[in-house]
């Protein structure tokens, strides 16, 4: 099917399109220097986007694609969760994990006699970028260049597995051209693909370096000590937080200051009005979720799981409260059984901890699909935006941003934060133009909202998928998955070194496990092309 092509960016200026001109070579080059090519591929894209008059239409805008390989390493690092090499270490750590015979050094090095092996790296994580056409990935028959991706791509996405409503888009990172569409512009459920909404979102309003901060208040008059829900869902009571913001922190710490002023004895209680409206998600009781409160420790789990579905308590706020006069009591402090309050204005902290950078969360959240974590960001877009922090608001919000960013939210409808809601609706051109912005140079604060997508074989939704390795490492995406819904969106690393976005979104399946190994057998064949 004829695709248009999207024009450039007039404003960019003419060292754009000599840059584009020369992108291929300059990736091959740059990519047999790093030994380390497709880690950098968000330095590697230059698209913006920018809204044309015209209904119904909009434009990616192109950039230099060779601009970010000229970036230090060091700028590589402070992109997301990268060893010096410029490898993602959550791949070095699965390799270890899969291999059991040595350490995370996937430089080689010297080794002693009877020292173990080093693990070994993804072949295809590491190479992507060689900018060999003939080359085929991971087994997959690579296409003959200048083939139309309709061609390609067409009759995959034709598969009867794939439901009875499709849409899908394709664009170019490194040229802002759009390569494919079929009902790209109809916005369909998206399950968790939402999830890349609200990263962007989430990153825009509030910056990859905010932190969520959870602290005591002791009210002056009264003597009460209030534990204040800051909305971070990855407030841990276990007792080796890891790098988490730890209830017992905070309790040795608020106890260390009640003794300085020589109190032994609190009233305590919890405030939990940062956000507003129903705590119950619209699905109702469900595992994959706890209630959406301000105040949790641990997701609510009531097991030692971390991610994925798990039993969660009824009222996650008065567990908390809980746990932390407990933790009080191990520190010396007694105190009452904890109420439902609000800190006042007058209110003196005594003691706070804070959650990992918000980009943390962010890969977290997009790694695992995790809803407790989707929707604590969505909540925090509302109130950085001045939105109710209610499902209401979170819907406001969270177009609001997007619109700013100029990308095309017609028809885009956002009923929460993490896609568990089936009213959600968004387009395939969306998809991509959020993950296209995430690439753009101009914009390193999202970042995230691609270092964080699974890695197919490797990590998070996609660990288990593509077990063949035909795509393994090149494909980084973002999976959805509710009944008669499948959907995944992401990057794949393409045969000849380019770095594409794709959106596919899957209406009215009816087997689950086979719309995936569709979608899956789709995102592998980019990674094959070498067309046009």
């Amino acid at each position: 099917m004829a695709v248009p092509e999207l024009r450039p960016w007039r404003a960019a200026g003419p060292h754009v399109a000599r840059a584009a001109g020369a992108v291929r070579p300059r990736l091959a080059r740059a990519a047999r220097a790093a030994g380390q090519p497709l880690t950098r591929f968000a330095r590697a894209t230059t698209p913006q986007l920018a809204r044309i008059t015209r209904p119904k239409t909009w434009q990616y805008t192109a950039g230099a694609a060779t601009a970010g390989l000229a970036l230090a390493a060091g700028v590589v690092t402070a992109a997301g969760p990268w060893d010096s090499t410029g490898q993602r270490t959550a791949e070095q750590d699965r390799a270890v994990a899969l291999a059991h015979t040595g350490g995370a050094d996937h430089g080689g090095g010297s080794a002693g006699p009877g020292a173990p092996r080093p693990a070994p790296s993804a072949p295809a994580v590491l190479t992507g970028l060689t900018g060999a056409s003939d080359r085929t990935a991971g087994g997959v028959k690579t296409a003959p260049r200048g083939e139309p991706l309709a061609d390609a791509l067409g009759p995959l996405l034709d598969d009867p597995e794939l439901g009875t409503r499709r849409g899908a888009a394709v664009v170019d990172l490194s040229t802002g051209k759009r390569l494919y569409g079929l009902g790209s512009g109809t916005a369909l459920t998206p399950a968790s693909t939402t999830k890349i909404a609200t990263a962007v979102a989430a990153l825009s309003a509030l910056g990859p370096d905010h932190r969520l901060t959870t602290r005591t208040a002791l009210e002056a008059d009264t003597g009460e000590l209030v534990l204040v829900g800051g909305g971070d869902p990855t407030l841990t009571a276990r007792e080796d937080p890891r790098g988490l913001a730890g209830l017992r922190t905070l309790a040795e710490r608020t106890a260390a200051a009640l003794k300085k002023r020589g109190t032994g004895t609190v009233t305590l209680s919890y405030d939990t009005t940062l956000y507003t409206g129903a705590e119950a998600h619209p699905i109702g009781v469900n595992e994959n979720l706890a209630p959406v409160t301000a105040l949790m420790a641990d997701e609510g789990r009531t097991d030692d799981s971390t991610s994925g579905p798990a039993p969660r308590v009824a009222d996650p706020a008065a567990e908390a409260a809980r746990a932390f006069a407990g933790f009080l009591e191990d520190h010396g402090i007694t105190a009452s059984a904890p109420g439902p309050s609000k800190a006042t204005n007058r209110a003196t902290t005594l003691a706070t901890v804070s959650s990992p950078p918000l980009s943390a969360l962010v890969e977290r959240m997009l790694t695992h699909s995790d809803n407790d974590i989707a929707e604590a960001l969505a909540r925090h877009t509302a109130v950085a935006t001045g939105q109710p922090a209610d499902f209401e608001g979170v819907s406001a919000a969270v177009t609001a941003r997007l619109k700013q960013l100029g990308l095309p939210v017609r028809g885009a409808v956002f009923h929460d934060g993490s896609g568990l809601d089936r009213t959600d609706r968004i387009s395939a051109d969306l998809l991509t133009a959020l993950l296209a912005v995430a690439a753009d140079p101009a914009r390193p604060e999202l970042r995230p909202a691609l270092t964080g997508l699974p890695v197919a074989g490797f990590t998070g939704t996609l660990a288990g998928r593509y077990p063949d390795g035909a795509a393994g490492g090149l494909v980084r995406a973002k999976t959805g998955t509710l009944t008669g819904v499948n959907t995944l969106a992401g990057t794949v690393v393409t045969a000849d070194g380019r770095v594409l976005a794709f959106a596919f979104l899957a209406d009215g399946t009816t087997d689950a496990s086979a719309a995936q190994k569709a979608l899956d057998a789709a995102a592998s064949r980019l990674t094959a092309c070498g067309c046009a």
